[in-house]
């Protein structure tokens, strides 16, 4: 009450010029303004936004940008607060309807249209989702004339050859089996992948890229890696490596062997036999060695061998060397697999302790492969990738 002795009446107080002021009553401002005013400031949070970042809200993890892109994607929608919001758009981004196409070539030279075009293939479709059924069409779809066949066709008549032998066999197909330089029979038509490029795992987990194929009636296919899978998953083979014995057949241009030639030994490919639990659990083991002497004979007392895990072993592929040396072939193979060497102990007779280097975790297509690109010289342009199990060119 101190405080308001020097007033006698409530109208002293009232009209007093301190006091007044506050029991003064004022025109409510009309909803419609707050709700403009409103709507401005929620949208200048958008511009202040772009000022600090750079860069427009987008729907990342940020909760604060993310609240900001759906606020903008809702003002997108409401033409009258676009039309409200246009004198604030400075950087312009609300979208403004654009007119009508009064003609065919009003669409045709429209951004929209001509972003969907390639120069080279008006059917050719550029950022638009493949769903299940356009991928499953993709195979057919993107095939074509292949101009230089003849330089396969040699390759298909061999294949036929092999398989009708029995050195080569249909196989059910796995992913991790689809390689660089194999066949396939997809739709009842046998397919050569040449070359495996811009693969990439995605956020799953799942190769993907794109593969150069070539085809037994003459055509050429740039699908995608994981389009021709789904077709070989759905209605297709793989066809399994040629078991052909002698190594200098994997070369193309290797001359017939005469009795001239000097044979100097054998690499071979073998599997354990082992019970061991750490054995058996480790997919595509294989020893990659070389002997002098006939294999059969080499791994007679294998049992008994740490070079051999210390059981029986399964020969899985020999193959005989001419006037080569075994050894640095041997060597060879080994460091191009090297990302893949086994690195287990074992412990022998008297509990003696070895840890034998000539085991590799490599599926045996890939194996064949690596030696087929050794003896053609090529080896040096690729390079084993053990996440993938795929030979890459580097």
């Amino acid at each position: 009450m101190d405080n308001f002795s020097q007033y006698s009446s409530l109208d002293d107080i009232l009209n007093d010029a301190i006091f007044g002021e506050s029991f003064k009553v004022t025109s409510k401002p009309s909803i419609a303004q707050n709700a403009d005013q409103r709507l401005v400031e929620s949208f200048e949070e958008i511009n202040q936004f772009i000022d600090q970042t750079g860069h427009a809200p987008a729907a990342s993890n940020d909760i604060n940008e993310r609240k900001l892109y759906s606020r903008l994607l809702g003002l997108r929608e409401e033409a009258l607060k676009c039309e409200m919001l246009q004198e604030y758009d400075r950087h312009h981004l609300l979208i403004q309807s654009e007119p009508l196409p009064s003609s065919l070539d009003d669409i045709l030279n429209s951004a929209e249209f001509t972003d969907l075009i390639d120069d080279e293939d008006i059917f050719t479709l550029k950022h638009i989702p493949l769903n299940t059924e356009r991928e499953s069409a993709d195979f057919v779809a993107r095939r074509k004339q292949c101009k230089n066949f003849a330089q396969y066709e040699e390759l298909f008549k061999q294949c036929h050859a092999e398989i009708k032998s029995g050195q080569r066999k249909l196989v059910a197909f796995n992913e991790a089996n689809l390689t660089e330089k194999s066949f396939f029979v997809a739709k009842g038509v046998l397919g050569y992948l040449d070359v495996i490029y811009d693969l990439v795992r995605d956020k799953n987990s799942k190769l993907d890229g794109r593969v150069y194929s070539v085809f037994e009636n003459g055509t050429e296919s740039n699908m995608l890696f994981r389009s021709l899978g789904k077709m070989l998953y759905e209605d297709g083979f793989l066809v399994s490596a040629s078991q052909v014995s002698d190594l200098e057949t994997f070369n193309r241009g290797f001359e017939i062997i005469n009795d001239e030639d000097q044979q100097s030994g054998y690499i071979y490919v073998l599997k354990s036999r082992s019970t061991d639990s750490k054995i058996v659990s480790i997919d595509n083991l294989y020893k990659i060695g070389y002997s002098t002497m006939p294999v059969e004979e080499r791994i007679k007392n294998a049992e008994n061998e740490a070079t051999y895990l210390m059981a029986a072993v399964e020969i899985m592929a020999i193959y005989q060397c001419y006037n080569m040396n075994p050894q640095k072939f041997e060597q060879l193979l080994h460091k191009f697999f090297g990302s893949a060497c086994l690195n287990l102990d074992i412990f022998g007779e008297h509990g003696a302790r070895y840890n034998p280097r000539e085991w590799f975790t490599v599926p045996l297509h890939i194996i064949n492969q690596a030696i087929e690109l050794i003896i053609s010289g090529e080896i040096i342009n690729y390079r084993y990738n053990y996440t993938s199990e795929m030979i890459n060119l580097i």
